[in-house]
């Protein structure tokens, strides 16, 4: 595409490359349907009396896992090919795994979510029995911290198998199949519910080793539901508006790791007022910084994804 093209010339440019699927929105519905049971089926292929945390049952569920996740790209092929649907830009790309744009996709997004943590964070340093000086040279500098992490294999799961496979599967998979048909706006909310019942397998493990009532379970459920449907969401936002899956990869890590805010100790921590501020002034930077950090002409305008898109939408722009 020559350099001094006009926007419009490049809007032209990107519908014209683009064929719309010629069959109903229900069979993208069903391949995202049947990618998300491979993915949870995948982790029950294997028999085993142990809990999920336990090392032997977490390295058996990365292989299975590792291999659904290797094999979902098919999955975006075939609904293609099934579909019709024609675009520039190259399944890889589709998919959030390109080079252009790589620097802010890997940075600004990230910080972002950071920015959303900032209560947290601010707690968490609050606590903390070293120094912040300490603490960053402990995570740059010392290569034993970093061993020991990667000889964990829950630390494993819950910052890098998952995070990875996860995204792949449930935004960098999906989201291709189901803008076209639902527009970005409408993928972005319906892309996480997969996701979101997705995380309900682990109902059956916490009733079969009897960890808690069954309401309880139940009621942990719903709540995980509902908290991974948001997150899904908002990083379905991050995929769409940046074309990118290192963004997603690296604040689903980032989440997993800080875990749901701690309200009930903000309100009881030494430090109060504090704490509570830094979680309203998180918020309120998030909230004003969501769409600038976000913009498309930072990681390529427009972004594989939203090319897919059937008419023009404020999400893309």
């Amino acid at each position: 595409m020559s350099p001094d093209m006009s926007n419009d010339d490049r809007l032209s440019f990107s519908d014209a490359t683009f064929v719309p699927p010629n069959a109903p929105c229900w069979v993208s519905i069903l391949a995202c349907f049947l990618l998300a049971c491979f993915y949870v089926g995948s982790l029950y292929v294997w028999r085993s009396d142990l809990p999920r945390d336990h090392p032997a049952v977490i390295k058996r569920r990365f292989t299975s896992v590792l291999i659904v996740s290797a094999l979902s790209p098919v999955f975006v092929w075939a609904w293609k090919e099934f579909t019709g649907v024609e675009a520039r830009p190259p399944l890889l790309a589709l998919m959030g795994i390109r080079l252009e744009g790589i620097i802010p996709a890997v940075t600004l997004p990230l910080l972002l979510t950071m920015v959303l943590f900032l209560g947290p964070l601010i707690q968490l340093a609050a606590d903390c029995p070293w120094g912040f000086l300490d603490g960053i040279k402990v995570g740059l500098a010392d290569p034993w911290f970093w061993a020991l992490c990667a000889s964990d294999m829950r630390w494993l799961r819950n910052q890098v198998v998952a995070p990875l496979t996860e995204e792949l599967v449930f935004r960098a998979c999906m989201l291709p199949m189901l803008v076209p048909c639902a527009g970005p706006l409408a993928a972005i909310f319906t892309c996480p519910l997969f996701f979101g019942v997705a995380h309900f397998h682990h109902v059956i493990e916490l009733l079969r080793f009897g960890q808690g009532t069954v309401s309880g379970i139940f009621l942990s459920a719903v709540f995980q539901f509902s908290y991974t449907a948001v997150f899904g969401a908002y990083t379905a936002f991050i995929f769409i508006r940046t074309g990118h899956l290192v963004g997603p990869v690296l604040c689903h890590s980032f989440c997993n790791y800080m875990g749901f805010p701690a309200l009930s100790t903000a309100l009881e921590h030494p430090q109060r007022l504090t704490v509570l501020a830094s979680y309203l002034l998180g918020m309120l930077l998030f909230l004003l910084l969501l769409f600038p950090l976000t913009e498309p002409r930072f990681y390529g305008d427009p972004t594989p994804v939203c090319s897919l898109a059937a008419g023009s939408s404020s999400v893309c722009s």
